[in-house]
């Protein structure tokens, strides 16, 4: 199973957005506290909350008290506009989890660090004048190159 983490998330939607793919996907979703909407916001319901019943979603109060959870992955992935090394050029493997920051400011700096170089990719931008890809667009892009490489491996 594929873990996707999501730092802080402010845009019910991509959370949402996010939550289906996770289901359908059979990921566990990872919400890392504060979150800048609750989870009953109508648009949030609108973009996958029927799907919620089928989530594996787990809350955490903040980066530590996910560090520190039993559900949490133990090899992660940062998805960053800040790295050199493309998504497709990584190694992933069944357990991994994929870090995601949020909408307005990505991830601080200080977890690019924790995660470090080694762990940090990026998915190619072709237009240098536009500063990133939709949270959810990433998300999905990111999960199913993860998931084509742990099917490759595996045979599944």
């Amino acid at each position: 199973m594929l873990h996707l983490v999501l730092f802080q998330p402010e845009i019910p939607q991509n959370t949402g957005n996010i939550g289906r793919l996770c289901a359908i996907t059979h990921c566990r979703l990872h919400l890392i506290h504060p979150l800048g909407f609750i989870i009953t916001d109508k648009q949030l319901r609108r973009s996958g909350m029927d799907y919620w019943q089928a989530l594996d979603v787990h809350h955490h109060a903040d980066w530590q008290a996910f560090r520190q959870s039993e559900a949490a992955p133990k090899r992660l992935w940062l998805l960053t506009t800040k790295a050199t090394r493309a998504h497709w050029d990584a190694t992933f493997v069944d357990g991994d989890g994929l870090v995601f920051g949020n909408e307005g400011h990505g991830a601080p700096e200080w977890l690019h660090e924790e995660i470090g170089d080694a762990h940090r990719v990026t998915i190619p931008q072709y237009n240098p004048e536009l500063r990133s890809l939709n949270l959810s667009t990433a998300a999905g892009i990111a999960t199913y190159e993860a998931l084509r490489q742990v099917r490759v491996r595996t045979g599944h």
